[in-house]
């Protein structure tokens, strides 16, 4: 495994990162916990959750593996909050998190989605009280654009805040906006890049084809969202050029799909999402 700072902070993360959303979502309790421990193991110290995820339950099974395994001070933990990104909405959410998480600090607290009500100055001023009171220490956000981070960075510059130090952005062969301004602005201004979904939700592993069934329990069964996304016409193209390298060079989709976001400039850690362990290991082995 490798490991890499995140932006200008001194948290250094794992290529490879875990993402918690399959956690008490679409796999039991006994299932994470075993997931959990696999990933530690295989090196992986970046643990990304969200109050989002399973309602909390996500949270809940990452706070009572970290105390059965006596880990926390061994790995960086992220989490997020959704929603209404009001001052009271947010630290009512961090407080939430830290409980059902079982610590008194998360490392990185992510805004999960822009909230185009609330204004940011105010999400802002609550993430830098949550920072002076020492319950965050570092904040980022996810799935905004680059003209909203940057709008991010301004107001935290000009109010003398801690400015965030990461975004989370989807980033696959068939997700690839961020190429246009996001990366050029986190690479500018040292900022991390958390991507997530190198497989599309699973779109890239090839089990979903053009005018096939979408499997019971899939991904794309649970979270229908992620159809119009990949259910295109390029979407398609791209698996069908992953067929033809996978047949001239003996990697699978897998392999090829994972390989190309792990070897793009700019890019800190790549979440994983996981049922089974082997899941695990064909990420990590690529490093």
């Amino acid at each position: 495994m490798q490991y890499q700072q995140l932006g200008k902070s001194d948290l250094t993360v794992s290529q490879v990162g875990m993402g918690c959303v399959t956690f008490g979502r679409e796999i039991d309790e006994r299932t994470s916990l075993e997931i959990l421990d696999h990933a530690f193991d295989r090196g992986i110290t970046l643990f990304d959750t969200a109050e989002a995820y399973g309602g909390g339950a996500s949270e809940e099974i990452l706070g009572k593996w970290m105390a059965m395994r006596g880990a926390r001070d061994k790995l960086v933990l992220a989490s997020k909050v959704s929603g209404t990104l009001s001052y009271d909405r947010i630290v009512s959410s961090a407080n939430e998190s830290l409980r059902r998480l079982g610590t008194d600090q998360i490392d990185l607290f992510q805004l999960h989605v822009w909230d185009q009500i609330t204004p940011l100055e105010e999400s802002l001023r609550a993430l830098s009280d949550l920072q002076q009171q020492g319950k965050v220490r570092y904040v980022g956000c996810s799935n905004y654009n680059a003209e909203q981070l940057a709008r991010a960075l301004t107001i935290a510059h000009e109010n003398g805040w801690h400015r965030m130090e990461s975004i989370q952005p989807p980033y696959n062969l068939v997700q690839r906006e961020i190429e246009a301004d996001i990366l050029p602005l986190c690479m500018d201004q040292q900022l991390g890049v958390i991507s997530y979904s190198p497989l599309g939700a699973g779109f890239l592993t090839g089990k979903y084809r053009r005018g096939g069934e979408v499997p019971e329990g899939t991904r794309f069964d649970v979270i229908p969202g992620h159809q119009p996304i990949y259910f295109t016409e390029h979407g398609y193209s791209v698996l069908d050029e992953l067929d033809r390298q996978s047949t001239d060079t003996g990697l699978s989709l897998v392999q090829l799909s994972l390989q190309w976001v792990l070897n793009q400039p700019g890019i800190t850690s790549v979440l994983i999402g996981a049922r089974n362990l082997s899941q695990v290991d064909q990420m990590v082995d690529l490093i």
